[in-house]
C-alpha cells in the first residue's frame, strides 16, 4: 500500500511512525514550515522525514492545488491528514485510489473544527478522543472509520490531554490498519446534527472575565495553559498570565466573596468569581517576564 501523508505536530509524527511500522510505503509527506512566532513545543514531522529519508515539502495553502499533477502521478492508495493545518483541496482528495482519511482530535461529531482539545476542556468535558474519518470538502464531516476515547481529569491542561489524544490517534491507526491494508474501509455515519463545530482561538480569547463562574475560569486556565498562550488578567498595572488554578480549597474565611477579581490573603492569591466562589491561583507570572 502506498500513501501520501499531510502531517504536523505530535499527532503527525506518531501516526506517520505507525504507518511506517505497518509497512505502508509513504511516497511523499506534506508538512509546514515552523512559524517563528509560535512556541514550538511539539515534535517535528520534517525531522522524522529527514531521519527516515522520506521526501517532504512545505507548501503554503495557496500552493496546494499545484500539487495535483504530482499526486496524480504518485497515485497513492491513501491520502492521510494528521493534524495538518490547511484545508486540503477536493482535487487532491480525489487523487487517493481508495480513500483520503483525516485524524481529528475529538470524538466526532462533537467538536468539529479548530482547537478541539482546547474547546473540550473549556466546556468542562470529562472525555474526548481521536477519530479517523473520510475527508470531504466540508471539515470533519465524512464517515467515521475508527475512534478511541480518553478521559479528561478535572485539573488536566490542554497539553496533558493532547498527549493522551496523540496516543489515542496511534491506537486508532493501529486498530484500522489491518483493514486498510486489505483495501477495506470500516465506516459509520458521522451524524453532524448531533455534534458541534467550533472555530479557531486567538491569544486574546484567554482573557479572564471574573464575572463568570469559578469552574468556567478554572476551565479556561486549563484550556490555554502554557505552552499555549495562557489565560490572563490585569493586576496592579501588569498583565499576568495565570498558568495553574485550583478549585479544591480550603479557602481562607477572610476572603471577600462579594468583590470580583484578585485578592491576596496570607501570601496566597485568589480570584473571586461571579458565582461568589474562589479559584486559588497556584502559578502566575507577568506577560513580559
Amino acid at each position: 500500500m502506498h500513501a501520501v501523508v499531510f502531517a504536523y505536530h505530535d499527532v503527525g509524527v506518531n501516526c506517520l511512525k505507525a504507518l511506517l511500522a505497518a509497512g505502508i510505503k509513504v511516497d511523499l509527506v506534506v508538512t509546514h514550515q515552523d512559524d517563528p512566532n509560535e512556541n514550538i513545543w511539539f515534535a517535528s514531522v520534517a525531522k522524522l522525514c529527514t531521519d527516515q529519508n522520506i521526501p517532504f515539502i512545505t507548501p503554503n495553502a495557496s500552493e496546494l492545488v499545484d500539487l495535483v499533477p504530482k499526486l496524480q502521478a504518485l497515485a497513492p492508495d491513501y491520502i492521510f491528514s494528521f493534524y495538518y493545518r490547511h484545508m486540503i483541496p477536493a482535487q487532491i482528495l480525489a487523487c487517493a485510489k481508495i480513500a483520503a482519511l483525516n485524524m481529528h482530535g475529538s470524538l466526532l461529531p462533537q467538536y468539529r473544527g479548530r482547537a478541539p482539545v482546547n474547546w473540550a476542556i473549556l466546556h468542562g468535558e470529562t472525555q474526548t478522543g481521536a477519530t479517523l474519518h473520510i475527508m470531504e470538502t466540508k471539515p470533519d464531516a465524512g464517515d467515521i472509520v475508527g475512534q478511541s476515547a480518553v478521559s479528561i481529569g478535572p485539573d488536566e491542561t490542554a497539553t496533558d490531554v493532547f498527549t493522551k489524544v496523540s496516543q489515542a490517534a496511534v491506537a486508532v491507526i493501529n486498530q484500522v490498519l489491518p483493514n486498510l491494508i486489505q483495501g477495506q474501509l470500516p465506516r459509520q455515519a458521522n451524524e453532524l446534527q448531533k455534534g458541534s463545530y467550533f472555530g479557531g482561538r486567538k491569544p486574546a480569547d484567554g482573557q479572564i472575565h471574573w464575572n463568570q463562574k469559578a469552574v468556567q475560569v478554572h476551565n479556561l486556565v486549563r484550556a490555554v495553559a502554557p505552552p499555549y498562550p495562557g489565560a490572563f488578567t490585569d493586576h496592579q498595572g501588569k498583565t499576568m498570565i495565570i498558568a495553574r488554578t485550583s478549585l479544591t480549597g480550603p479557602f481562607p474565611s477572610t476572603l471577600d466573596l462579594a468583590i470580583e477579581g484578585i485578592q491576596v490573603v496570607d501570601n496566597r492569591v485568589f480570584g473571586i468569581c461571579g458565582d461568589r466562589q474562589a479559584v486559588e491561583i497556584l502559578e502566575w507570572f507577568p506577560v513580559n517576564k
